[in-house]
């Protein structure tokens, strides 16, 4: 009982300095918001042989664990991924700040002029699970939106997100901004975690960022909203009029590039007329690749799919195939298996790629390209802090604009209602 009562102690008082950082981080100037984005940048490069050992130590806790390959892949830090985090902590401060921005104006007949504009939401709550770079990537966004963070990591991930958090914290300081606008919650104990979830009054939102237990979990359990970021269960659908080199090219790309990230092609559909021709090919193709291709009837796959591996994030060398009449056989399934994620049409048919775009609704829909492109950090955003499933607010890649709410700025001359 004393354990809980720490930690429900310990949370809040971070959920209470972490309101009053947003309050002053809500007003900053776009340029001390830079200055912290680029001097954390430098930290993470100056220290990053402290990162390198940090994260030999979460690596050695991950394989204990029994940690897949996929999901080692995951969390392991060199010096390229390290530069990578560097490069999204630049690229986010180079980005134009959201906040104050202008979403539209007008006058009214009453001699008002009304201006809707852009507002940090306060204090964000991240959960996520394995990679460590997302404690870099969410903990900018909300810094370039005006936002406070408190930055929950996977276990797996515990010390290499330490070093990273504090060196955005150092970055904090060296711009003259208040350290505690981001926090990162000191540890693995999952009590914290249901402590987050029920801080409505000085956490604004949470993003939670992981598997289908972890997001299940917080949609269940959360009193404060939520940001969805749900597993990525994501089809590539192979039409009658496929190119079939791009397809060949793509497929493999969707699938191997990294089969542990949530943009990885979980589910290939084929249009009957090409299934015993280039559909064959593409899963021939996967399989000399190493990928275990869980095939359904008429295809001739590493074995026999069933019902388990429709709707099935692998996260890993497996890729589930089957055969459906035509695209809207393809539209069918994704509807009953997808997690409105990111789904993708491969065709050269204008009237049928259409047909799958206005038909369905996942929050990435595609043609012709790479399901690994599923990421803020492809889209133009720097980074991302998840990629959001739900409806409400946010939907794909969330970057830092998606991180704001609005306010109404209405100015009169003495204007009185009749």
């Amino acid at each position: 009982m004393k354990d809980m009562e720490n930690i429900s102690d310990m949370m809040a008082d971070i959920g209470a300095r972490a309101k009053t950082a947003a309050a002053e981080l809500a007003f900053a100037d776009a340029k001390s918001k830079e200055t912290a984005l680029n001097a954390a940048a430098d930290a993470v490069w100056a220290r990053r042989a402290e990162i390198i050992a940090a994260n030999e130590q979460d690596m050695a806790f991950g394989t204990d664990k029994g940690l897949s390959p996929a999901m080692l892949d995951r969390l392991k830090l060199d010096e390229t991924r390290i530069q990578g985090i560097v490069d999204g902590l630049r690229a986010v401060a180079a980005q134009a700040d959201p906040v104050g921005q202008v979403i539209t104006e007008w006058d009214q007949p009453s001699g008002l002029h009304i201006k809707r504009i852009r507002t940090p939401l306060g204090v964000i709550g991240v959960i996520y699970e394995s990679r460590p770079n997302v404690t870099a990537d969410a903990g900018a966004l909300c810094l370039k939106a005006g936002n406070a963070v408190i930055l929950r990591g996977g276990s797996e991930s515990f010390h290499s997100s330490g070093v990273i958090h504090a060196c955005l914290q150092d970055g904090l300081r060296a711009a003259g901004l208040p350290a505690d606008a981001v926090q990162r919650v000191p540890t693995r104990d999952r009590a914290a975690v249901s402590e987050m979830l029920t801080m409505t009054d000085t956490i604004d939102v949470i993003v939670p960022r992981g598997g289908k237990g972890l997001v299940g979990l917080v949609q269940r359990e959360a009193r404060v909203p939520v940001f969805a970021h749900l597993e990525g269960i994501v089809h590539i659908y192979v039409d009658k009029d496929a190119d079939p080199d791009k397809a060949i090219q793509v497929v493999l790309n969707a699938k191997t590039r990294r089969t542990g990230i949530c943009g990885a092609a979980e589910c290939l559909l084929l249009h009957r007329d090409i299934a015993a021709g280039l559909g064959q090919r593409l899963i021939d193709a996967l399989k000399e690749a190493g990928v275990a291709v869980h095939a359904g009837p008429g295809l001739d796959g590493t074995d026999l799919a069933t019902e388990a591996d429709w709707g099935r994030e692998y996260l890993d060398m497996d890729i589930a195939a089957r055969v459906v009449e035509d695209v809207d056989g393809a539209i069918a399934h994704i509807r009953q298996y997808g997690s409105n994620h990111t789904d993708c049409i491969l065709t050269e048919d204008d009237a049928t790629a259409e047909r799958f775009f206005q038909r369905l609704d996942s929050a990435i829909l595609m043609r012709n390209a790479s399901t690994q492109f599923a990421d803020g950090g492809e889209f133009g955003m720097g980074a991302e802090i998840g990629i959001a499933t739900g409806k409400m607010h946010a939907r794909g890649p969330v970057g830092a604009e998606q991180l704001t709410s609005f306010k109404y700025i209405v100015v009169g001359d003495g204007t009185v209602r009749a």
